[in-house]
């Protein structure tokens, strides 16, 4: 996908160390910890920043608490990763900005931050994070967190290294954001609230919801895909998808996110339509 330069005066970036220093360092969770914390979210429906502070214990001191010398043009420039995603933010907020105002709510628009993780251990609005755990949003404070040697795994995984894959991890973790300022996730967690019954249902609603908006960034910029994009971002939905990530160890019932060929289905329904109004109305009334 042939994204446009970031804009540091368009996007909200840092790092959880507070500070510009390097995406690397040791001390983090190996790939084992990333499938036991992936796999536990699946069958528990367990947010992953809460799942990693009983895995590692308490915070080593640092927080996602930004300090003001953080240089954001330095940390978006400190790897390819890095400058891989403020490009995909930078996009993703002018385009769901301006979806926004051609829906008569622009005002109501606010951009999420983006956190690099850094720190070991660091702590979010939603609990404890750690390097090594795969991306996640914390609604609490409104912030994607990113280990980008994540995406190394999503290649092997989904055994592509395009960028589009790890722009649709992007794009999916954002539609979070736009769903927390929309209301639908307070509304779909007040729903599992009421009924625990359906509670893994309706996050397996949520997930494809994001999916679905994570496609319909890409299709509202059509005129920036290239020729296997699609095919990538299939691939990576097809990857993560609980069937695939359990290799059927857990039931239908107890997936969360939903399988390879809903995720799949969902991110084609956003990439080909470009319009949210169809996720809308084609998954949330999936119950």
């Amino acid at each position: 996908m042939r994204l446009n330069p970031f804009d540091t005066n368009k996007i909200n970036v840092g790092t959880t160390g507070g500070r510009s220093g390097g995406m690397g360092g040791g001390g983090k969770l190996g790939c084992g910890g990333i499938v036991v914390v992936l796999i536990g979210a699946l069958v528990f429906g367990a947010d992953p920043a809460q799942m990693i502070g009983s895995m590692q214990g308490s915070p080593s001191g640092s927080s996602q608490t930004v300090s003001s010398s953080e240089d954001e043009q330095a940390i978006c420039t400190s790897n390819a990763y890095a400058q891989e995603s403020c490009n995909a933010l930078t996009s993703l907020n002018q385009t769901w900005q301006a979806r926004f105002d051609e829906a008569g709510l622009g005002d109501q628009f606010r951009d999420p931050r983006l956190e690099f993780a850094t720190a070991q251990q660091f702590n979010t609005g939603c609990g404890t994070g750690s390097v090594g755990m795969g991306p996640f949003y914390c609604p609490a404070d409104e912030t994607m967190y990113i280990d980008v040697q994540f995406y190394d795994q999503l290649a092997q995984m989904s055994g592509n290294g395009g960028d589009f894959a790890r722009l649709y991890v992007v794009a999916h973790e954002y539609a979070h954001h736009i769903q927390t300022v929309t209301g639908i996730s307070g509304q779909i967690r007040s729903a599992q609230q009421q009924n625990p019954r359906q509670a893994n249902q309706l996050s397996v609603m949520m997930e494809l919801h994001a999916d679905c908006y994570a496609g319909v960034w890409a299709g509202r910029n059509r005129n920036l895909i290239e020729p296997g994009d699609l095919e990538e971002g299939m691939q990576a939905a097809a990857a993560i998808g609980d069937d695939n990530l359990t290799g059927g160890r857990v039931s239908a019932e107890n997936f969360t996110h939903g399988t390879s060929q809903q995720r799949m289905a969902a991110l084609r329904l956003g990439m080909e339509t470009g319009d949210d109004d169809r996720c809308d109305s084609e998954i949330l009334q999936m119950r």
